[in-house]
């Protein structure tokens, strides 16, 4: 099984390695659904939005895309990927710098 490193904006310096192939999965999600936003979005309509186009074969009926959604928001935003809005409740959006790009 293939890892991937990722890190946590939260916990600087710190990393974990995770399923490559969820984590790319997901990453390619978030990206679809937030460059489709006119607006930032909350992680509760990240996660609405994502579930129906998650591969069911690695998230079935959505099992454990909550703490994937989690990973990889956190992952892209210590690599400065995305952003959190400064207000609540917390938006995200990509940054210029965008995981895909």
């Amino acid at each position: 099984m293939d890892k991937i490193t990722v890190e946590n904006v939260n916990q600087p310096g710190k990393s974990s390695r995770v399923d490559a192939t969820k984590y790319l999965a997901m990453c390619e999600a978030i990206e679809t659904v937030l460059k489709n936003a006119d607006t930032p979005m909350t992680y509760a309509q990240i996660k609405q939005a994502i579930l129906p186009i998650l591969p069911q074969q690695l998230f079935p009926a959505g099992a454990t895309a909550g703490w994937w959604i989690k990973v990889v928001q956190l992952d892209l935003e210590a690599k400065g990927n995305l952003a959190r809005t400064s207000y609540k409740p917390l938006r995200f959006h990509l940054t210029g710098s965008g995981a895909g790009d």
